[in-house]
């Protein structure tokens, strides 16, 4: 059987932390920043886990 590819759009978007869990990044962080406040744009930018519901659907395109 060949090999499964890793969806290149999800391996440029999700990150693994050493405890397994999936590593996301904010949206709505790259345009439009002006009419947003300091509070809400540092806010967003923290890294955020990938919701238990979502799991598995990440996992399958990163081929885990």
């Amino acid at each position: 059987m060949a090999k499964l590819k890793t969806n290149s759009g999800a391996k440029k978007r999700f990150t693994l932390t050493g405890s397994g869990k999936i590593k996301r990044k904010h949206a709505y962080h790259s345009h439009i920043l002006t009419k947003k406040t300091k509070k809400q744009k540092r806010n967003l930018d923290h890294f955020a886990l990938v919701n238990e519901v979502d799991v598995k659907r990440v996992k399958e395109m990163l081929v885990l």
